[in-house]
């Protein structure tokens, strides 16, 4: 009786921790989301109403001392010409995120488009488009980057076009995988049938059944976005004075790196806290559409 007591205990038990495991899985990657989306939100919230916070003008010298540390009059110290650092960080959020945002916008809809058209199209159209773009993907980003601000020089206007251009082949291929696989299901087929149009084929029938990892895609190319423009300003080919973005925060702070300014390492902190909420975020929706599968 007691064998058979513990043998149904332990079968009992059994399904009831299987059943708490993913739970607790659940609540693990809520709590990641809502982390990520606080930081994201936050460094969105700065961009939007940032600049009317900073305490000085971006560009005023307003200490004495360079590199100062952490005080009442200077949250996040001086740079390297004794500006307010937070200033500058809060004015540099928007052309960070904004020009990152628009960025992965062009690249993830022209992306997404062009593999709606292909995949639906088929044949020589879906062979020359994938074939044009996988020669596209083949040149390095920053390679790439290189050679669009040595030709027509640095302006905000080409360093969004050179991101988009240099990210829309990656978008289109994931868009593309999803898009013939959802062109070949039975409501698809049935709405050619009925002679549904290519429009809305591809924005009705095909586009919302694919949303959800495009979303996800969008995440990491912002990520991608963030660091290559972070980058390009580190070089000094990014946003150019009296403008200015966290990559070029790092860059002309660069000096401070000995004595551990906090002119070059906040700025380096807002690309990591950003890069790593918009992660959580990623791999949240991941997870959530592996646990519905």
């Amino acid at each position: 009786m007691k064998a058979l007591h513990d043998s149904t205990g332990s079968e009992a038990g059994a399904p009831v921790a299987a059943a708490t495991a993913p739970a607790r899985r659940v609540r693990r990657h809520s709590t990641m989301a809502w982390i990520g989306m606080a930081i994201v939100g936050f460094w969105i919230l700065m961009a939007i109403i940032g600049p009317s916070l900073s305490p000085y003008d971006a560009t005023a010298i307003v200490d004495t001392d360079v590199f100062s540390g952490m005080s009442h009059k200077f949250l996040l110290g001086s740079d390297y010409l004794g500006r307010d650092m937070l200033s500058r960080i809060l004015f540099g959020t928007r052309a960070t995120i904004g020009l990152a945002l628009l960025s992965t916008l062009v690249a993830s809809l022209s992306g997404t488009a062009i593999a709606l058209f292909a995949a639906f199209s088929g044949g020589w159209r879906d062979a020359v488009i994938s074939r044009a773009l996988d020669a596209l993907i083949s040149i390095p980003s920053k390679m790439f980057a290189l050679m669009m601000v040595a030709t027509f020089g640095s302006s905000m206007f080409l360093l969004v076009l050179t991101a988009a251009i240099t990210y829309m082949p990656g978008a289109y291929r994931i868009a593309r995988s999803l898009a013939v696989n959802v062109q070949a299901m039975e409501y698809v087929q049935a709405a050619r049938a009925r002679g549904e149009g290519v429009w809305y084929i591809m924005t009705v029938e095909m586009l919302p059944n694919m949303i959800r990892p495009v979303m996800a895609d969008f995440g990491l190319r912002f990520v991608y976005v963030v660091l290559l423009l972070s980058g390009l300003s580190f070089l000094s080919l990014g946003v150019q004075p009296p403008d200015a973005d966290w990559g070029s925060l790092v860059r002309e702070n660069i000096s401070g790196l000995g004595e551990g300014a906090l002119a070059v390492i906040m700025p380096a902190l807002a690309i990591a806290s950003l890069t790593i909420g918009v992660n959580l975020l990623i791999d949240n929706l991941r997870s959530k559409r592996a646990a519905k599968e």
